[in-house]
């Protein structure tokens, strides 16, 4: 009941098009479809199931089908399986498969007019993620985990526990579990398996509830501060191309006005404009920004700080400027 009354909330407000859920196979997927298949009936919102096939295990497809098969039976219509190729990118193999499986639900979404995806993340989910995070030493954002409400997505089970979760799945449909979720190779499997349980057992119960309490509160804090960074870089761009003998074009921001704000803004209004002359957001680190932050807190003249994707980050005449080096 648990998950159904979860999922009722986040189809209050759906008055248009249809929702689907996403569905790889798993046990907390398909308790959700079910959830989903039942909630939606009641309500009168047309709900259907999507499962990504990666294709980057022995029988991939074959189980695709079999996933198919089983949100059919729970009354889930329309019911695709999307085959995509995960290419090899920077982000290591999770990264370049969860990339290629959104790509692949957005595109679904679209074909069948679909207002939501709901999602699966459980808070168990959400407590391995905020210590992965803790453990990149990451900053607010980060650590605030997987939103509940994400624009196209939403986790209707992130203040669930797994347990009660798998509970929830049907009894004539059989969950699959990922190989991948008991390879060591991977950090998140290490810390579900390895770093949490002994966390539990020598802090007491209650951990992964504290760390998904922990998320939501920074998950606010990081909001209100990028809501004040995005108004600061409004008020500190500059317009205009830098004078520099490396040919350096890109956005300006006045100096005096980034040195006047609180370091918590400041480092968010360099990181959007790390990112907006092109930084790829996953080379960008907070050491990075730190160093730009020199610039302007501590200047004696320096050449620049060369950033990811061939970005320089100049102050010249009381300008930071970011561009492409050319």
């Amino acid at each position: 009941m648990e998950v159904r009354r979860a999922v009722r909330a986040h189809l209050a407000d759906i008055d248009a098009g249809s929702v689907l859920v996403a569905c790889s196979g798993g046990a907390d997927s398909l308790s959700l479809a079910a959830a989903l298949a039942h909630e939606a009936r009641r309500a009168g919102i047309r709900a259907g199931g999507i499962t990504v096939d990666h294709g980057l295990q022995d029988g991939s497809s074959r189980r695709a089908r079999s996933v198919s098969e089983a949100m059919a039976t729970m009354g889930l219509d329309p019911v695709e399986a999307v085959h995509v190729r995960v290419a090899h990118g920077r982000q290591g193999p999770e990264g370049d498969a969860r990339r290629a499986r959104y790509a692949a639900l957005e595109a679904a979404a679209a074909r069948h007019d679909a207002a939501v995806v709901m999602l699966g993340h459980t808070m168990d989910d959400q407590a391995e993620t905020v210590l992965l995070g803790l453990a990149r030493g990451s900053g607010a954002r980060s650590l605030a985990g997987m939103a509940a409400y994400a624009g196209l997505f939403r986790r209707p089970l992130l203040r669930l526990r797994r347990d009660v979760v798998r509970a929830a799945v049907p009894d004539h449909v059989k969950p699959w579990e990922d190989p991948h979720n008991a390879d060591a190779a991977y950090a998140r499997s290490r810390v579900r398996h390895n770093v949490l349980p002994v966390m539990e057992s020598e802090l007491g119960p209650g951990l992964a509830q504290a760390l998904a309490r922990t998320a939501e509160l920074l998950r606010a804090d990081a909001d209100a501060l990028d809501t004040l960074a995005r108004e600061a870089v409004g008020a500190a761009v500059v317009d205009g191309d830098p004078e520099l003998n490396e040919a350096v074009a890109g956005a300006g921001y006045e100096v005096t006005r980034l040195a006047a704000l609180p370091q918590a803004i400041r480092w968010r209004v360099l990181r959007a404009g790390a990112l907006a002359a092109g930084c790829p957001a996953a080379d960008l680190h907070a050491a990075h920004i730190a160093a730009v932050d020199v610039l302007i807190t501590d200047w004696r003249g320096q050449k620049g700080i060369d950033l990811p994707g061939a970005i320089r980050a100049k102050r010249s005449g009381g300008v930071l400027w970011f561009g492409q080096m050319t």
